[in-house]
């Protein structure tokens, strides 16, 4: 490789980028164990080789060498396992098992709903891997079903070579309905076969907590709210109304569902609770409704580097535009999950629309996601959230 990606991969980044390669000893095909070495020829690193993709290799061990076998990969589970083991009780069934890149499995994530396994690949080369990593979780996990999701890159792929489909079932019954778990003693659903990521954004649980905390007898728009995970929290700690705002007729049918599943809490019935189907930016410029709180968690508006400026300046307009919602003393919190931009560039966008508002404020804190979401390299930082309480 090139002196620049010896010195990333020493550093602990796990990608080896195409142009990085100087040398193969041989043409490598999807999915093979790719051994690199620095330029006095010592071991450095092995990965998932793919020959398709920018991202040549996909690093599993570096520094020291090992037999990539059957206990290695048990142990490598395991790890990630106990990494969780105290972060969550009975109270919480929902959750990250596997970050990818961050855990030592690059370009793979599992979560866990209930007794549910989803096991989503960002990568061809998994797809090799198939069997030993289904029969791996169903050992090392008390499981009844796993399902398959996969990147919209490798869907045709996947079909092709493998015969494998986005959302199949692997093992156990396919899930009749979405499937019911916790979360911090709230239940919601996660439609595993056809869901965003893996069926829910497990990643936002602590900022979910955060924004019931400040929800007291407060009125609360959550816009682009996906089936509504913010709103459950804020009318479970006492709001008094929570309106949902999307494009998508499905999601907000799923935010009802989470409600009527919580009906029983008393505080939760106490809530006027609304959907709105509407583009969030058109909705905002024309409403003159006031609220408490304010949440803003859109899409991730770059999704490949030449989208990271228009996202920047979105990120500032949707700001402003919440921020105008607000009543004095109200809390704006702004999310987002765009990897192309940066913690500071998003931050600084939020905090401009502050100032340029003209309305005195204070930063109360800034979040990332859930510690079962660990991040190990710049690029697994993707998301990042910022509170504002008006004055």
């Amino acid at each position: 490789m090139t002196s620049a990606a010896e010195t990333a991969i020493r550093a602990g980044h796990p990608w080896v980028y195409a142009d990085s390669v100087r040398e193969l000893n041989r043409p490598g095909a999807l999915g093979e164990l790719a051994v690199i070495y620095d330029k006095r020829d010592r071991f450095l690193a092995v990965g998932h080789f793919d020959p398709d993709s920018v991202l040549r290799v996909r690093v599993l061990q570096a520094g020291k060498a090992a037999t990539l076998d059957g206990g290695w990969w048990r142990s490598r589970l395991q790890a990630a396992v106990a990494l969780r083991s105290d972060q969550f009780d009975e109270r919480t069934t929902g959750y990250r098992i596997i970050n990818g890149e961050s855990d030592g499995w690059p370009g793979l994530v599992l979560d866990r709903y209930g007794d549910t396994l989803v096991m989503k690949f960002y990568c061809a080369a998994w797809l090799t891997q198939l069997k030993m990593l289904t029969d791996l979780f169903m050992a090392g996990i008390a499981a009844r079903c796993v399902v398959l999701r996969l990147s919209r890159n490798i869907v045709a792929l996947a079909q092709e070579r493998f015969q494998v489909a986005d959302g199949q079932c692997l093992v156990g019954d396919v899930p009749a309905a979405p499937v019911q778990f916790l979360e911090n003693g709230l239940w919601f659903e996660a439609d595993v076969l056809r869901g965003q990521k893996t069926g829910f954004f497990l990643d936002q649980r602590e900022n979910r907590s955060l924004v019931g905390e400040l929800s007291r007898a407060a009125d609360v728009l959550n816009a682009f709210s996906f089936t509504g995970g913010f709103s459950v929290y804020a009318a479970r700690a006492g709001a008094r109304s929570a309106v949902d705002l999307d494009l998508s007729a499905h999601a907000l049918s799923g935010a009802r569902r989470n409600f009527l599943l919580n009906c029983a809490d008393a505080a939760m019935a106490g809530c006027a609770h609304e959907t709105v189907q509407a583009d969030t930016f058109e909705w905002l410029a024309l409403t003159k409704r006031e609220f408490d709180v304010v949440v803003m968690d859109p899409p991730s508006l770059a999704r490949r580097e030449a989208e990271r400026e228009g996202a920047v300046k979105a990120y500032a307009r949707l700001a402003g535009l919440g921020l105008a919602r607000l009543r004095p003393g109200g809390m704006l919190v702004a999310s987002s999950c765009s990897a192309h931009v940066s913690a500071a560039e998003f931050f600084g966008a939020v905090r401009s629309a502050a100032r340029g508002s003209q309305r005195g404020f204070k930063e109360w804190r800034t979040t990332a996601h859930a510690p079962d979401h660990p991040a190990t390299f710049a690029e697994g930082h993707y998301l990042k959230c910022i509170y504002l309480r008006l004055e």
